[in-house]
């Protein structure tokens, strides 16, 4: 999910202290500590707390409907098949 590397990172460019970002996300520092060192993975409402309080924003997209998808999959399929096919020649082959 979120690697602790990429929490430490972020929080360094918000240049912002462990003890603040725990503060504002409402968890204990070393929890946090943790958390950046790889040692505890932050369940989701825990890291969307996180990432608040370094003043960054998340967006999630939901990925297509299957049957979205699906049609989609056969009209650029359709579109293939009507272009014109015009093989090229082979290359020789080297001796």
């Amino acid at each position: 999910m979120l690697s602790g590397g990429l929490l430490r990172r972020l929080r360094q460019r918000a240049g912002l202290s462990q003890a603040e970002v725990a503060r504002r996300a409402g968890i204990v520092p070393t929890v946090l500590n943790a958390y950046e060192r790889g040692r505890r993975q932050p369940s989701l409402e825990a890291a969307g707390r996180i990432i608040d309080a370094m003043g960054y924003e998340v967006h999630v997209t939901r990925p297509l409907d299957a049957e979205v998808q699906a049609r989609r999959l056969v009209d650029a399929l359709t579109l293939a098949e009507a272009l014109p096919y015009r093989p090229r020649p082979l290359a020789k082959a080297r001796r």
